[in-house]
């Protein structure tokens, strides 16, 4: 079967994936039997474009430096080209709305009303609607994936539904903001929390508007998702208690070293009788634990088993390629399993 694909935002994941995709095709040809075709994009700076047959991948990567599309230009809007192009799989890759879902969530609805898989590293939806986006999704008979939207590429979702399955996952533990946590590496360095920030800024980790990453908001995002998917209760994302790093200070650092301990971002959620309790904050991890080997921009977590114990999984948290893995992984899934 010969995927139609439908890229929706072309920014860092949707370039990323797309070089993957190109880089790859021969690879992904031979060793999956994957062959695609993207036949839509969708950008709010560099237009839509479309083509049944297949858009040419590597002209619009070209393009991506003049900020503009100059082929293939179509006046239908994302949800219209969403519903009547050829795509078989959408991949929505926008920027993150955490406070109403933005226009991801009209495009989930778009996707799936239209029986249409949708591939997503956007947190919004899968954070603020889980239930409402999986229900729509299995009424029409379509795949609903997101491994992207909590720790970048490294598999953590797809861990959980893969290797673990047969395994209940009764807490969750982890650094799932490389921000943040390339910040208190920093600090650690000798850095105060001003120029760590400044330094993420400098080297694209951080927003202009940071906030979403130091008070813990994208971390808060990313454990309600796990709680929804991963351990399978309905959690809001108002539901979970959240701290960020914003006062975390150089002593405050100095006095972790001394109790041999790493200050560290912990999303975390545990589940008793059918509750999770769930909350993002700055804890104390001694340097015996996994997680206090975390630096950088790396993210990791440790799921708690009933018949494994405690299984521990790390690699990046961020990135362009790393991010556009995931959508490759999840768009693999489809091909595989679908």
């Amino acid at each position: 079967m010969r995927h139609k694909i439908a890229l929706i935002g072309f920014g860092t994941v949707g370039q990323g994936v797309s070089e993957i995709l190109l880089d790859r095709k021969e690879f992904l040809q031979k060793k999956y039997g994957f062959e695609y075709d993207i036949v839509a994009v969708a950008d709010l700076i560099y237009g839509n474009v479309y083509d049944p047959g297949g858009l040419d991948l590597e002209k619009l990567l070209a393009q991506a430096g003049q900020k503009k599309f100059t082929a293939h230009l179509t006046d239908w809007d994302n949800l219209t080209l969403i519903r009547q192009s050829n795509a078989t799989i959408i991949c929505e890759m926008t920027y993150t709305d955490l406070k109403t879902g933005g226009a991801a969530v009209d495009h989930c609805r778009a996707a799936f009303g239209a029986k249409k898989h949708l591939v997503a590293s956007n947190k919004g939806p899968a954070a603020l609607m889980y239930t409402e986006m999986k229900r729509l999704a299995q009424k029409n008979g379509v795949q609903f994936l997101i491994e992207g939207t909590v720790c970048s590429g490294t598999p953590v979702l797809n861990l959980a539904a893969g290797p673990l399955a047969g395994c209940e996952i009764t807490a969750v533990r982890g650094i799932v903001n490389g921000t943040t946590n390339f910040m208190l590496s920093e600090m650690e360095k000798g850095m105060d929390y001003a120029a760590a920030l400044v330094k993420a800024q400098q080297l694209g980790y951080a927003e202009a508007d940071p906030s979403g990453d130091v008070e813990g908001y994208d971390a808060r995002a990313k454990v309600t998702i796990l709680v929804n998917a991963v351990m399978g209760v309905p959690l809001a994302f108002t539901g979970v208690s959240c701290r960020g790093i914003t006062g975390i200070t150089p002593a405050d650092i100095a006095a972790a070293r001394k109790q041999g301990a790493r200050w560290k971002l912990i999303a975390s959620a545990e589940k008793k009788d059918g509750r999770v309790m769930a909350s993002v904050a700055p804890q104390l991890v001694p340097l015996s634990h996994p997680l206090a080997g975390i630096d950088g921009t790396a993210c990791a977590l440790t799921f708690q088993t009933d018949l494994l114990g405690e299984v521990t999984i790390t690699g990046p948290g961020a990135g362009r390629r790393e991010t556009g893995f995931s959508i490759l992984s999840d768009l693999l899934y489809i091909h595989r399993f679908a």
